[in-house]
C-alpha cells in the first residue's frame, strides 16, 4: 500500500515572535518547535515516521513564510527511498517566501537504494527583499556498507521559478556518467548549497557570498572537487562531489557557517538534532 502524505508549514511573526503553524494528513509531521536563537527565528524538525519511500509513495512539503519571519526547516536523519517494484517515489517541497523573508531548508541526506525510481523537487517562489539559503544533498547506495547504487535512478529537480533551473536524472546503469572523470568520477554522493534571493543580488553580496564560500572550499579536504558559481543574479550555489555523505555535509554547513555571519549578520548557531 503506498503512503501519501502532505505537510503545510506557515510561519509568520505575532507579537515580535516567529510563530510556526502547521496541518498534515498522513505519515509526515513537526516533531518540534524550538528557539535556541531567541524568539526572531523558529526551528522545526520535520519527521516521516515511517523512515522512507517506496514506488508508489508520495511526500508533499508546503512552506510558506510571511513577511519578516525566519524559519529553519531540519530533519533528524537521513530520508530513504527504496528499491521499487515499477512506481516512482517522489518528495516534492514548495517553498513560498513573502516580502523580507528569511527560510533555511537544512534536511539531512536523501538515501538512494539501488532499485529506486526516485524523485525529488524543490521549487521556490520568493518575494522581493526576501532570502533562502538551502540544499540538496543525495547519497547514491551505501558503498561503505556494500550497498551499491547498480540499478533505479534519481531525478533532482531545483528552481527558483523566473530566475533558476537545475534538472537531471542520474541513471545507476549510466557507466559514463557514474564513473568518468567528466561524470561523478565515481563518487557517490552529491551536493548542492545554495543562496536565493527573491530579487536580483547586488554584484558586492554575490561577489561577498561566493569568497566567503571559496574560503571555506580552500581549506576543506575536498576542495578539488567542489566549487562555488553564481548561475544567475538571484543565486549563489555551491556544488560537491564526494565518495561518501559525511565530508560533503561537513563542507555544506561550513559554508553556511560562514553565509550566515556575513550576510545576514547572525551567529552561526546550528540546529540542535544535528549534534545528536
Amino acid at each position: 500500500m503506498a503512503w501519501h502524505a502532505r505537510l503545510s508549514l506557515d510561519y509568520s511573526v505575532e507579537n515580535a515572535r516567529c510563530v510556526a503553524r502547521f496541518e498534515h494528513d498522513g505519515p509526515l509531521r513537526i516533531l518540534q518547535t524550538l528557539y535556541p536563537e531567541g524568539d526572531a527565528i523558529c526551528h522545526n524538525v520535520l519527521v516521516h515516521p515511517p523512515g522512507g519511500l517506496v514506488g508508489g509513495d508520495t511526500l508533499e512539503i508546503a512552506i510558506r513564510a510571511r513577511a519578516g519571519a525566519h524559519g529553519l526547516v531540519t530533519t533528524p536523519g537521513a530520508s530513504r527511498f527504496y528499491r521499487s517494484q515499477g512506481e516512482v517515489a517522489a518528495q516534492r517541497t514548495h517553498i513560498t517566501l513573502q516580502e523580507n523573508a528569511r527560510l533555511e531548508w537544512l534536511p539531512l541526506e536523501a538515501i538512494c537504494y539501488s532499485g529506486c525510481l526516485a524523485e525529488n523537487h524543490v521549487v521556490m517562489d520568493l518575494a522581493p527583499g526576501s532570502e533562502l539559503i538551502g540544499w540538496d544533498v543525495a547519497a547514491l547506495g551505501l558503498p561503505e556498507s556494500q550497498l551499491h547504487f547498480d540499478e533505479g535512478s534519481l531525478l533532482q529537480h531545483l528552481e527558483l521559478r523566473g530566475a533558476w533551473l537545475e534538472r537531471g536524472r542520474i541513471a545507476a546503469r549510466d557507466a559514463r556518467l557514474m564513473d568518468s572523470p567528466l561524470g561523478l568520477a565515481g563518487n557517490r554522493c552529491i551536493a548542492t548549497l545554495f543562496l536565493a534571493a527573491g530579487s536580483e543580488m547586488p554584484r558586492a553580496r554575490r561577489e561577498q557570498a561566493l569568497e566567503l564560500a571559496r574560503e571555506v572550499i580552500a581549506a576543506h579536504p575536498l576542495r578539488e572537487c567542489a566549487g562555488a558559481t553564481a548561475p544567475g543574479p538571484q543565486v549563489v550555489a555551491v556544488r560537491v562531489l564526494a565518495p561518501q555523505v559525511e565530508p560533503a555535509l561537513g563542507l555544506l554547513k561550513a559554508v553556511r557557517d560562514a553565509w550566515r555571519p556575513g550576510l545576514w549578520n547572525l551567529p552561526a548557531t546550528r540546529p540542535r538534532t544535528w549534534a545528536l
